[in-house]
């Protein structure tokens, strides 16, 4: 059973100018979630596709193996299937490898426990799924939705409030971790299959990086939760 990462980190952001490479917590962010899946004990090999020459060298330079991304499936509008679905078809072409399962990380998204990649993948693995998303629990999130000139809740009911504790338990896909078969992505088009798994992780995990007020935030759950490595710990940040 061959199961890789890939991980999609395109050049040409607009929120946060190279935000794939910009430092977070001592590092560029990309190379977070490339160390994180080289060290997963479950995934073969390491793939991060990208149409960009810088994010190409720091991807390496962190132990990735690098797929040049066409243009044409690399600007806004593009899908990270489009992205992966090439990556598949040209490790298949150049690598002779046909995994069985991909493992699809976002870089954005680098507040990863060590064994959350390992335990999502044998989660996917036990229960028999095609796909799977990693979530975090909203149970305190009570959400609104503007519909005309009117305000309706969401995912509960506001007149019948209740107890908070008596909800049923809801869940945001917080875009950690996927994990689907290839046929999967070969017949939907899509990450999602039919039978699909959920890996829970901690809500502080949900928070990813798109703007640089969100850089403050996740190096702060770098450094509480301890993941840090000493030496990222004596890099002065933002350098």
């Amino acid at each position: 059973m061959k199961t890789i990462a890939v991980i999609p980190a395109r050049g040409g952001s607009k929120g946060l100018v190279n935000k794939n490479i910009h430092p977070v917590g001592g590092l560029p962010l990309l190379a977070w979630t490339v160390r994180q899946a080289k060290a997963s004990a479950l995934v073969d090999r390491v793939f991060l596709t990208t149409n960009d020459a810088a994010i190409a060298s720091v991807a390496r330079e962190y132990g990735a193996e690098v797929i040049e991304r066409p243009e044409v499936i690399s600007g806004d509008k593009a899908t990270s299937e489009a992205a992966i679905e090439h990556a598949l078809d040209t490790v298949a072409r150049d690598y002779g490898l046909v995994p069985d399962t991909v493992v699809f990380l976002q870089a954005t998204s680098p507040l990863r426990l060590p064994g959350d990649i390992d335990r999502a993948i044998e989660t996917f693995r036990n229960e028999g799924a095609d796909s799977l998303i990693s979530v975090t629990r909203a149970d305190d999130l009570t959400i609104w939705e503007r519909r005309g000139e009117a305000w309706d809740s969401v995912n509960f009911d506001y007149r019948n409030r209740g107890m908070r504790q008596d909800r049923p338990s809801q869940y945001i896909e917080n875009g950690s971790i996927y994990i689907f078969t290839p046929e999967v992505l070969r017949r939907y088009g899509n990450r999602i299959g039919e039978k699909l798994a959920a890996y829970t992780m901690e809500f502080w995990q949900t928070w990813e990086i798109d703007t640089i007020e969100e850089v403050d935030l996740v190096e702060y759950y770098l450094n509480k939760k301890g993941l840090l490595a000493p030496a990222d710990r004596s890099d002065n940040h933002h350098q």
